[in-house]
């Protein structure tokens, strides 16, 4: 077990900068999340990545900003620039439940605290920073920042807000995942003597308010912030824009005004190559908390401890999701011995005892995927690469995802690795012409479900009917059934006892009453009483809050119901839960008033 001093981590106080003999810091990190010293947590990736370059980076987690601002002043002022992140999370998914209620905890926070951190923490402590130090850079990072980086709907104002920089005064904004573009940031800053704004203006994946911009052949130019406000069509087909964009190899730079400045979204870096993404991971991670938690928790922490990333990028295109929009849908895969050292270092920590909790990453089985012809996904620019069918230019070999389970199951020490991350179910059915790789599917599938579930399989087929289905690019639910099919007879073969447990949406843009009366129906009918279940919440930039706030769907621009008043979301959501005698009364009445009376029967009998 490798013994740890304070200085492995990196710096968080005045002592432990003075500690490396440092008297002046190069970047200084604020972070709305606990310091945790691991990949998973994207400001210590970023404070790594900086150290790596040479720089003299610390982090404040968690500022208090209630109070004498004492934690944004102790570190003085920074060579460079400040960054901020608000946290692995948006604040307001992470402060509020779908019914907007105040959550009672935060799992990125001390004993899970909920009190840790503002609500828009990246727009409080950039105005915080820049009342303090008026002429220091302010750059903002993270999911907050990425997903608000144009005009967006923000579901718990409800209201339509511009760009977060227009909101937070900050100087720029790096969207997406931010290893390139950060460390390009702070070469320039370090030998550059020109204006902030014209040295950043042809840095990759940087967002910046400029009140003239020159223009350049390709720009696209969105409606205006002040004409999404007036008209909701245009906010939607802005969306179509920022979407496509978002995941292409080779972007357009995007331009929107918004009163008297433009916003430019300068396109993003082409995909990580396998040793870039290495090196992100090999960077020298103590994978622990920062001592001053000792003997505390940190929830998020506990879940992922134990967890190994094997990839990122996701190729789904679900409506609903942020993380294509975030970390873009062409995967790039960790090298095997990338992922063995990882894997070697979590045997090493204290409370390790043989079992990994997940061998994953944004999907479980995309590891390596991609096209067989890559110039033709070059040319392409559809969200998903599986919906509204798999692609047939992409490769959906398993057999590198199988490679690395059993290299890692055969590790003296390593009992068991369990696969925690959903599974695309698509996938494993989709027949492709090379019988190898349809081979290698199938044996996924039983390899997956024989010895990598902990009695209970997870993944999220999120609705029963296909016309909801297709609004959330999601496969017909048809292909739930038979992916059920399969793990019932490779449960049998193999003398198992697993659940299969499904997870499901309500009040998705699409869903009407009867939609979820039939979800309650079907899934009754094949034995499931639902847990894992939720209410749509809207999160800036997704396609399913475009079209659940403007009405329009963003592609089409034709009109889409969604249910909206706390009362038409809990008359859907309580047919999640038909089976509890609390809800019988109330869901009979609600099919009698929607004229339903077969569902009344097919749900409780006729009477």
């Amino acid at each position: 077990m490798k013994e740890y001093r304070l200085t492995d981590w990196l710096p968080t106080t005045k002592k432990e900068v003075e500690l490396r003999g440092w008297d002046e810091l190069d970047v200084i990190l604020f972070s709305g999340d606990a310091y945790v010293d691991h990949p998973s947590f994207g400001a210590a990736v970023i404070g790594r990545i900086l150290e790596a370059e040479g720089l003299r980076v610390a982090i404040v987690p968690q500022p208090n900003w209630r109070d004498d601002l004492r934690d944004f002043k102790k570190l003085g002022r920074p060579r460079l620039f400040f960054g901020i992140s608000a946290g692995c999370m948006d604040s307001m998914v992470n402060k509020y439940t779908a019914n907007k209620r105040l959550r009672s905890d935060d799992a990125y926070t001390l004993d899970a605290r909920p009190d840790m951190r503002p609500e828009y923490p990246s727009i409080v402590y950039t105005q915080i920073l820049k009342k303090i130090y008026p002429d220091v850079p302010v750059v903002l990072g993270g999911i907050e920042a990425s997903m608000r980086r144009l005009t967006h709907y923000d579901y718990w104002q409800d209201r339509v807000r511009p760009s977060i920089l227009v909101d937070s005064g900050a100087d720029a904004l790096i969207y997406g995942m931010g290893e390139k573009p950060i460390v390009e940031l702070a070469e320039k800053l370090k030998h550059g003597s020109e204006d902030f704004k014209q040295l950043i203006s042809d840095i990759p994946q940087m967002v910046y308010l400029s009140k003239e911009v020159p223009a350049q052949e390709g720009d696209i130019t969105l409606f205006s912030h002040e004409e999404c406000l007036k008209d909701k069509k245009k906010e939607a087909a802005n969306f179509r824009h920022i979407e496509e964009e978002s995941n292409k190899y080779e972007a357009s730079r995007i331009l929107q005004t918004v009163g008297k400045q433009t916003v430019v979204v300068n396109p993003p870096y082409p995909p990580l190559t396998e040793a870039e993404l290495d090196h992100s991971f090999d960077l020298p991670y103590t994978r622990l908390p920062h001592p001053k938690y000792k003997g505390k928790r940190i929830p998020a922490y506990d879940m992922i401890k134990f967890s190994v990333n094997i990839h990122r990028g996701c190729f789904g295109g679900c409506a609903f999701c942020t993380i294509s929009a975030h970390q873009g849908k062409f995967i790039v895969s960790r090298s095997k011995a990338s992922i063995l050292k990882e894997v070697k270092a979590l045997m090493e920590l204290p409370d390790f005892k043989g079992y990994l909790s997940d061998l994953g990453g944004p999907s479980a089985n995309m590891y390596r995927m991609k096209g067989r012809d890559e110039a033709v996904c070059k040319k392409c620019k559809r969200p998903s690469c599986i919906h509204p069918k798999v692609c047939p230019n992409l490769n959906t070999d398993h057999r590198p995802l199988l490679d690395i389970y059993h290299t890692v199951d055969a590790l003296p020490g390593i009992k068991k690795s369990f696969i925690g991350s959903g599974i695309r179910y698509d996938l494993l059915l989709h027949q492709s012409k090379d019988p190898a790789t349809n081979r290698s599917t199938a044996e996924y599938a039983r390899e997956v479900i024989a010895n990598h579930v902990s009695g209970r399989l997870k993944v999220a087929p999120e609705h029963t009917s296909d016309r909801v289905l297709s609004v959330m690019r999601k496969p017909p639910f048809r292909q739930f059934g038979e992916f059920k099919k399969i793990f019932d007879r490779i449960n049998r073969e193999e003398g198992l006892r697993q659940q299969l447990i499904p997870y499901f949406i309500s009040s998705h843009p699409g869903c009407k009453e009867e939609d979820m009366a039939e979800l309650a129906v079907i899934t009754k009918q094949m034995d499931f009483h639902l847990e894992q279940v939720q209410d749509f919440t809207p999160t800036p930039m997704t396609v399913a809050t475009e079209a659940w706030y403007t009405g329009f769907h963003p592609y089409t621009l034709e009109p889409v119901f969604s249910a909206k008043t706390p009362r038409e979301k809990l008359a859907q959501r309580q047919f999640f839960f038909w089976y509890k005698p609390e809800e019988r009364r109330n869901i009979i009445n609600e099919l009698r008033r929607i004229g339903r009376q077969a569902l009344i029967d097919k749900l409780y009998g006729k009477r």
